[in-house]
């Protein structure tokens, strides 16, 4: 039987300009949001979650395996782009340097991770989450949406590009795919619809 994947992006969450990007946590808003992921036909096939080690997907991952009563497996190399050479940026600032992370991959923009090297560390952090998983049951990995869009150009065979980023908002969306092939079965869908 074939197994899915469902790449999940965190919800909104609590923004503190003098708390580390990674140590920010889900808001109130969030938690409920991504309690909503319950209410979704797929989840009932979950055998594994794995998530990155930055907060806010560790708290969105805590939230799934407490109602299904699954280990959460963290994974430093699930972790979003590695941004701390700018820290926080207001928003519009932080809108151009991501517009700049997609359209130049191949530079270090502003001391920012590589668009190329990201994709690279996220496609072999889910590789290594296909290892762990166990043989049979759907796997959830609870992470972030730049690291989403570029595994999402992966899938899909197409270059580095927003194009491919989760729509926006405050995050919270998901596309599946197959285990055995990496077949993209959806692309980004809210976790607050079905």
């Amino acid at each position: 039987m074939t197994r899915h994947v469902t790449f999940i992006t965190h919800p909104d969450v609590l923004i503190d300009p003098a708390v580390p990007v990674p140590d920010w946590p889900l808001s109130e808003r969030g938690r409920e949001r991504m309690r909503t992921v319950l209410d979704q036909p797929w989840t009932a096939g979950l055998r594994s979650l794995f998530c990155s080690t930055e907060r806010k997907a560790r708290d969105g991952a805590a939230i799934l395996a407490e109602a299904l009563g699954l280990p959460v497996t963290e994974l430093e190399e699930l972790g979003e782009n590695d941004r701390s050479s700018t820290g926080y940026l207001p928003k519009l600032e932080f809108e151009a340097m991501a517009d700049s992370f997609f359209a130049r991959p191949e530079e270090s923009v502003r001391g920012w991770e590589r668009a190329a090297d990201a994709q690279r560390r996220i496609v072999a952090a889910v590789d290594e989450v296909l290892r762990r998983a166990p043989a049979e049951g759907d796997i959830a990995i609870v992470s972030h949406g730049g690291v989403g869009a570029l595994l999402l150009c992966h899938l899909q065979g197409r270059p580095i590009s927003r194009a491919a980023d989760q729509p926006a908002g405050q995050g919270g969306h998901y596309y599946a795919f197959t285990a055995e092939d990496r077949r993209l079965l959806h692309g980004w869908r809210s976790i607050d619809r079905s």
